[in-house]
């Protein structure tokens, strides 16, 4: 049986997140495709401290979420809507899909900050993960804090040997940041409103597509750019 002060505390906490997590009800897709190419820009664009060039080349699939808001009194969660292009066999990036991530913790906490955030997959498994329609950082792929600075060497793996790498903008602070056990997963009533109905992750990243919206477009076009620098 749960204590009166117990209750009244997880009561509490209900009356900081439920509101905190409405307000951050979705933004239209279009709108969401334009906030992660901001995101995109005003990171590699920041002096000495945008994804390092090698890492970019390197990478299977970027995923960009832009205002991930965290919001916690004692039982903390997080939530975020944004964009991931996969890279094909020749090298190019593909239109991307809509992904939601998820995530929550326990432990004294109060508050909410809203935070850009950006991951780097390194390998083919997290790109299936994906595809498939969820996965969970630290579970279903190794990450790590992502280093920073074009030329830039990995501070937790020298060989750039993570699985993903995580990035975090706070307050325009830019940075590596650990994400575990937050979920992403695709967003379907998105992809469906942008690239028409059944239409299927694996459908986008293969270029099946047509008509595709210069919102999201752009975000492809972004990515080109920045990894043939």
């Amino acid at each position: 049986m749960i204590k009166p002060s117990l209750h009244r505390l997880l009561l509490a906490a209900l009356v900081l997140l439920v509101p905190a997590m409405a307000a951050h009800a979705e933004d239209p897709p279009l709108v969401r495709a334009q906030n992660a190419v901001r995101v995109l820009n005003d990171i590699m664009e920041a002096p000495d401290k945008s994804i390092p060039t090698d890492l970019l080349k390197q990478a299977k699939a970027i995923a960009v979420i832009p205002d991930l808001l965290k919001v916690g009194f004692v039982f903390g969660g997080r939530r975020g809507e944004g964009l991931i292009s996969v890279k094909g066999p020749d090298g190019t990036w593909s239109n991307p899909s809509f992904i939601t991530m998820t995530g929550g913790s326990v432990g004294f906490q109060a508050g909410a900050s809203s935070t850009d955030v950006i991951l780097v997959f390194r390998t083919q498994r997290g790109v299936d993960n994906i595809v498939n329609g969820k996965f969970t950082l630290g579970a279903d792929a190794a990450a790590a804090a992502g280093p920073v600075g074009r030329t830039a060497q990995a501070s937790t793996d020298s060989d750039f040997k993570a699985e993903i790498y995580s990035y975090s903008r706070s307050r325009g602070l830019f940075a590596g940041v650990a994400l575990d056990g937050s979920a992403l997963r695709i967003d379907y009533d998105a992809n469906e409103a942008i690239y028409g109905k059944g239409i299927t992750p694996r459908r986008i990243f293969e270029g099946g597509v047509s008509n595709v919206p210069s919102q999201v477009v752009d975000f492809r076009d972004r990515l080109e750019e920045y990894t043939q620098r």
